[in-house]
């Protein structure tokens, strides 16, 4: 054991050239024993090869080399026997490599086995005979059966010896191929009569350290004299076979000859000394000489043989030859593909370059038949490349598409060179990884569909298809419609396209004679992280619907003229009478017009032009034709269903105009050709109705309210005074009046006007202030327009008052409850001129009846509350015009009234006249209530002082007048 361990450390060699690492070991080392450091050697951190998931590769042949990742080194793993390793093949080395990955690395690793001696010397035969003639000659060669060593160098067979004999000695002679022939020569003649039988021992020694020998029984036995030997016709044969070569074919034929006569002449062959397995693989006929196969022949495992054959005669004669056999390799082993390492998926992003698969080839053939090229299936991006001798890589060609191809089946053919070629293959399958580097893309670059007008909005129109390359999320399409506008409106208000499906639908309905067609862009957009889009233009094109009747141009149709065409009655046949010109604002054959003659006075003269519509005579025109000739001409369209319109020609048949005009008079009344007619006569009839019924409502309310008036008025018992009209521009200018300023009054009455009420305001206020004796505010803005100011028959010339008798407003009141109220008016009246002051200017304007009657209740409701409520002297005027005023200032209206517009004096009955005395009396009982009023800051007396109304227009032009006189 110590020797071995000494010959290990002595033969223990390394290098790396080009990363590959070589160790030398002798053979039969123990398992677990140190081969070498890997990792100091190949220069790696042991994470590394702990990371790289370091592994021994040696492909189909046996591991008897382990790796240690842990200590990073190489040990034995299985006991190696060198001569079953190699045989006699020198040097005997394993190759295997060592491979890494993440990324991929491999190294390749030789490791010498050398020899120890630990085979000895054997011969096949323990026994060797031979039959030798007492006469052969001193020298007589006899070959003897070598001893085979499976050690080599200097370890294998070195010599041999002879013992037990002095008529025998060795002799080595050399051999072309390194071996050695053993001859036992003949020293010293045999002596049948001494010695017939002899037995000698052969010792075979070989060369090592620890010398082993192996030794085989020669028993000779002498025969009577033969003197002539076998001999070859040469000594050295060659032939050659090829591997595989049939069982039983001749592959050489050796000869010898004996110049003995009889039986010492016969001569058998045999294959004498040589390895074991030739006689395994061939055999010679022993009569002729001829070299058969027997088993087949394999150039891996043996390249050529040598083979030595001996020729013997019956008298022990011998001789031998060798035949040196080659063996011609033919190409009969495929390449052996062996996958070390691969990937099943990789992104289509992947560069060029990028290592997919690492693969070793072995082919056990030599030369052209043990040489290898790998290739791949064309028309796909990766290649194949040779790193070393028998490693090949796969790597990317060229850039990858998913969408191209999603997977590829790579198969990867590995042929040899020899004829014919043999070649194997594996087939690899890679999937491509999808990542988003297409945008979605529409099925056409433009898309053109149709409509028909007049359709049902939310009609879906077509389908936009748009396919995105990619795969899931990011192959998800979503369709919108872009932002632009047909002829300034959204494009949305026209159509909408479904984000799911690319449905496009109408959003409104269409009209063909409005648009005719209008374009738009929808845009598809895929579901990537980074989406990608494209867009289509989509034009829409409205189809024409048969919606429009036919319009005629001429002969135009009206009512107020009678167009009529003449037709001399000398006119032949086909006289061109005129032509119906009609257009259909339609298109297509929606538009296409046909003229048909649907009603005429005479249907057998004239005729009407299918498609150009010429009205034309079908045959002369006679005396007998009438004059008045009405045809009725249909234009239809070729729409389905068809539209028509229809026009009424008027033709003359005379010669002269004075004929025509007397015939058509009253052509335009005739009833039967006047088809609006009776639409206009039932229209005036209902607006003559409608006029009419409103006249009686409203005559009945005119009525109505006379009535009501008189029924008013009635009611008072006939007691209310009378009091005179005061025109609207009359106005006080004296110094002494009691109206000093212009007041507005708004009267209203009820159906008894003795429980009407009259309203006031001070000038620019809205205030309202109670006879009553309390004080109370109101806001109004209640504006009523003045009276009107229709005309009525100057008053009585008589009709007069001075300053003291006008009592009473002077304008229109309203009647609210107890209290008077004056409201301020839109249009207030304006004082007149100063010839009207005192009574003695004329009448600008005659009173009317609304405002004689608004004067007879002022002055009866200012009697009732002076009555009713105020004390003696006051009859509560002087809260509505001044403290000073009193009812010594108002004359007894009520004994003489003069009626405007009348010569009539009214007096009054002694019943108003006592009344008015009570009153008196009344008055000095008021005159403490007067004073606690006056006392009072009432704002009666801080009103303001209203302004003048304005003057109209007519009171404007009666002024003039009034002054220029």
């Amino acid at each position: 054991m110590t020797r071995q361990v000494l010959l290990f450390i002595s033969v223990l060699s390394l290098s790396s050239v080009h990363g590959q690492v070589s160790y030398s070991i002798p053979e039969e080392m123990a398992k677990g024993s140190l081969v070498g450091n890997i990792a100091q050697d190949l220069g790696l951190d042991i994470k590394r090869l702990i990371s790289g998931k370091a592994r021994v590769y040696t492909g189909d042949n046996a591991e008897y080399i382990e790796l240690n990742k842990e200590r990073g080194v190489l040990l034995i793993k299985d006991r190696i026997d060198r001569e079953a390793l190699c045989g006699q093949t020198t040097p005997c080395a394993l190759h295997f490599q060592i491979i890494l990955e993440n990324p991929m690395e491999f190294f390749s690793i030789t490791v010498e086995i050398t020899d120890i001696n630990d085979n000895a010397p054997s011969f096949e035969k323990n026994e060797m005979k031979f039959k030798i003639s007492e006469s052969a000659v001193t020298g007589a060669k006899f070959l003897l059966e070598r001893a085979m060593d499976s050690d080599v160098g200097v370890n294998g067979l070195q010599s041999y010896s002879l013992t037990q004999t002095d008529h025998f000695a060795i002799k080595l002679k050399d051999q072309p191929d390194g071996g050695k022939m053993v001859e036992m020569i003949l020293q010293k003649p045999l002596d049948r009569e001494k010695e017939e039988e002899m037995s000698l021992v052969l010792t075979a020694t070989d060369g090592g350290d620890s010398q082993m020998s192996g030794t085989a029984q020669i028993h000779i036995t002498v025969l009577d004299a033969n003197d002539n030997a076998p001999v070859f016709t040469q000594p050295i044969y060659k032939a050659t076979i090829t591997e595989n070569a049939p069982k039983g074919s001749v592959v050489a034929a050796v000869s010898a000859f004996d110049a003995d006569k009889g039986a010492h002449s016969k001569i058998t062959y045999s294959i004498s000394n040589t390895i074991a397995d030739v006689r395994d693989i061939f055999e010679i006929n022993e009569f002729d000489g001829h070299l058969k196969v027997k088993e087949n022949v394999d150039y891996e495992k043996a390249r050529h043989y040598q083979i030595h054959v001996q020729a013997s005669d019956d008298g022990g004669l011998t001789d031998s030859c060798k035949i040196i056999l080659d063996v011609i390799d033919i190409n009969d082993n495929k390449p052996a593909i062996n996958i070390m390492s691969k990937t099943n998926v990789i992104t289509e992003d992947s560069i060029p370059g990028t290592v997919v698969t690492m693969i070793n080839v072995q082919d056990p053939d030599s030369g052209e038949n043990g040489q290898v090229q790998c290739s791949i299936n064309d028309n796909i991006p990766f290649t194949i490349k040779s790193t070393t001798n028998n490693f090949f890589t796969l790597v990317t060609d060229s850039d990858l598409d998913r969408e191209i191809a999603s997977e590829y089946n790579i198969t990867v053919t590995c042929s040899d060179e020899g004829l014919p070629s043999l070649s194997s293959s594996v087939t690899l399958t890679l999937q491509i990884s999808d990542v988003n580097d297409n945008a979605p893309v529409f099925e056409r670059s433009s898309y053109e569909a149709y409509i028909i007008e007049n359709n049902t909005p939310g009609l879906s129109i077509f389908t936009v298809k748009a396919r995105d390359a990619d795969w899931n999320q990011n192959a998800r399409v979503s369709y919108i419609l872009e932002d632009s506008s047909v002829n300034g409106v959204p494009v949305s208000s026209y159509v909408s396209v479904s984000a799911d499906s690319g449905v496009v639908q109408s959003v409104r309905s269409f009209d063909y004679e409005q648009i005719k067609d209008f374009q738009f862009r929808v845009k598809a957009q895929d579901g990537g992280s980074s989406p990608l889009s494209s867009n289509v233009t989509v034009k829409i094109m409205i189809q024409d619907q048969n919606d429009n009747a036919p319009q005629v141009l001429y002969p135009v149709q009206t009512s107020s003229s009678l167009v009529a065409e003449m037709v001399p009655r000398s006119a032949d046949v086909g006289y061109l009478v005129t032509k119906v010109v009609a257009v259909d604002v339609d298109s297509g054959q929606n538009a296409w017009l046909s003229y048909k003659l649907q009603k005429a006075t005479d249907r057998a003269l004239f005729e009407v032009g299918l498609q150009n519509g010429e009205i034309r005579t079908i045959r002369q025109v006679n005396d007998k034709d009438a004059v008045k000739q009405r045809l009725t001409v249909v234009v239809e369209d070729n729409g389905q269903p068809s539209r028509s319109a229809t026009v009424n020609v008027n033709v003359a048949v005379a010669d002269s105009f004075p004929e025509v005009l007397s015939e058509f008079t009253d052509f335009t009344h005739d009833k039967e050709y006047n088809d609006n007619l009776t639409f206009y006569l039932v229209l005036a009839l209902a607006v003559v109705s409608f006029l009419f019924i409103v006249s009686i409502i409203a005559i009945l309310s005119v009525k109505c309210y006379r009535w009501r008036r008189e029924q008013m008025f009635y009611k008072s018992n006939g007691n209310l005074p009378v009091i005179p009209y005061y025109p609207p521009l009359y106005a006080d200018v004296g110094g002494t009046g009691t109206m000093r300023q212009v007041y507005n009054y708004d009267v209203s009455g009820t159906t008894d006007s003795r429980m009407s009420d009259m309203k006031y305001v001070r000038p620019y206020s809205q205030s309202i202030i109670s006879l009553d004796g309390t004080q109370t505010l109101a806001q109004r803005d209640t504006l009523i327009n003045d009276d009107s100011g229709s005309q009525q028959k100057p008053p009585n010339a008589d009709w007069r008052f001075t300053q003291g008798q006008r009592p009473g407003p002077s304008g229109p009141c309203n009647y609210h409850g107890d209290h008077i109220r004056w409201p301020q008016k839109r249009s207030i009246r304006a004082g007149g001129p100063p010839e009207m002051a005192m009574g003695t200017g004329p009448w600008p304007n005659p009173p009317t009846e609304a405002e004689q009657l608004q004067a007879l209740m002022a002055a009866a409701n200012e009697v009732s509350e002076a009555t009713a409520t105020l004390g003696p002297g006051t009859m509560g005027l002087s809260t509505r015009y001044s403290p000073q005023f009193t009812l010594q200032h108002v004359p007894d209206y009520r004994q003489n009234v003069y009626i405007p517009g009348s010569t009539a004096t009214l007096t009054s009955n002694p019943q108003q006249q006592q009344q008015q005395q009570q009153q008196m009396l009344m008055q000095q009982q008021m005159a403490a209530q007067q004073q606690a009023l006056q006392a009072q800051p009432s704002e009666a007396s801080a009103q303001p002082e209203p302004p003048k109304a304005a003057q109209t227009p007519a009171s404007k032009k009666k002024s003039t007048k009034k002054e220029k006189k």
